[in-house]
C-alpha cells in the first residue's frame, strides 16, 4: 500500500518510517470515515493510550530517582492527558492529514482536541504494532521532547491548584463564568472569566470552554501566588 504524498510528508516529519503503511492508514482514520473495507483508529487509541502511560512513568522515574509518587503522578497526568497529545499532534501537522467523514470536516474535526488527541494515540500503537516497543519508545520521547523535561513539579491543573488555594484560605470554589461565545459553530472562541470570593478575577479566550476556563485559572493563580514562597 503506498501512502499518499502528505502522509509520507508526515512520516518524515514525526521521524518514522513505516514497514506496514496500512497500519498508520488505519491510525489516521477517524470513525467518521470508517466502512466495511476501511478500519477506524479506535482500537489502536486504547493501545496507544496504554503505551504513552508506560513510557512516561518510565522516562519520569529515570529523570528524578528521588521523586515520590505524589510528585510523579502530578506530573504524568500532565504529559499524557489529552490536551497535552492535542499539542504535540498539532506541533506535527497531525491534523492536516487525518481522514474525516464529511459531518467532521464541517464541525472543525481537525481542530478538535479529542480527535487529534486519539489520533496521536493511534499513532503511536501503530508504530509499536510496526516497529516493536523500542521504535514506539522512540517516537514519544522524540515527539514530547522538553515537555517531559520542563513538566512542572507540581503539575496539577489549574483549575485543581486554584480550587485547592481558595479553600485553604476558606474561600467558596472558584466560579467560572462564560462571558461570551463567538465565531462559527465549527469553530467556536469562548471567553471564560474565574472570580474568587475576595474579587479576584481573571479572563481567557480559547477554542474550549475547558480550555478557557484553565487559561483563566492559570493565570489568576500565578498572580495571586507571585511573590509567595
Amino acid at each position: 500500500m503506498k501512502l499518499s504524498t502528505d502522509i509520507q510528508a508526515f512520516t518524515a516529519v514525526i521521524g518514522y518510517t513505516f514497514r506496514t503503511p496500512a497500519l498508520l492508514t488505519q491510525a489516521l482514520t477517524h470513525a467518521s470515515m470508517s466502512s466495511p473495507t476501511r478500519v477506524d483508529n479506535q482500537r489502536l487509541e486504547f493501545l496507544g493510550d496504554r503505551i504513552l502511560g508506560l513510557v512516561m512513568a518510565e522516562a519520569l522515574l529515570s529523570a528524578d530517582t528521588a521523586a515520590a509518587e505524589g510528585q510523579l503522578a502530578p506530573r504524568f497526568n500532565a504529559l499524557v492527558r489529552k490536551e497535552t497529545c492535542a499539542d504535540v499532534a498539532r506541533a506535527y501537522g497531525l491534523g492536516d492529514v487525518l481522514k474525516l467523514g464529511r459531518s467532521e470536516m464541517i464541525s472543525g474535526g481537525r481542530r478538535k482536541e479529542a480527535l487529534l488527541g486519539d489520533a496521536l494515540e493511534a499513532v503511536i500503537a501503530a508504530v509499536y504494532i510496526d516497529g516493536g516497543f523500542d521504535a514506539a519508545r522512540d517516537l514519544i520521547l522524540r515527539l514530547w521532547g522538553d515537555r517531559i523535561s520542563a513538566v512542572d513539579a507540581d503539575a496539577r491543573d489549574a483549575k485543581t491548584s486554584l480550587q485547592e488555594w481558595a479553600q485553604g484560605r476558606g474561600m467558596a470554589p472558584p466560579a467560572y463564568i462564560e462571558d461570551a461565545r463567538e465565531g462559527p459553530d465549527h469553530q467556536p472562541i469562548f471567553t471564560v472569566r474565574v472570580t474568587l470570593d475576595d474579587g479576584a478575577t481573571e479572563t481567557a479566550r480559547a477554542g474550549s470552554k475547558r480550555q478557557a476556563e484553565q487559561m483563566a485559572a492559570r493565570t489568576l493563580l500565578a498572580r495571586i501566588t507571585k511573590g509567595q514562597a
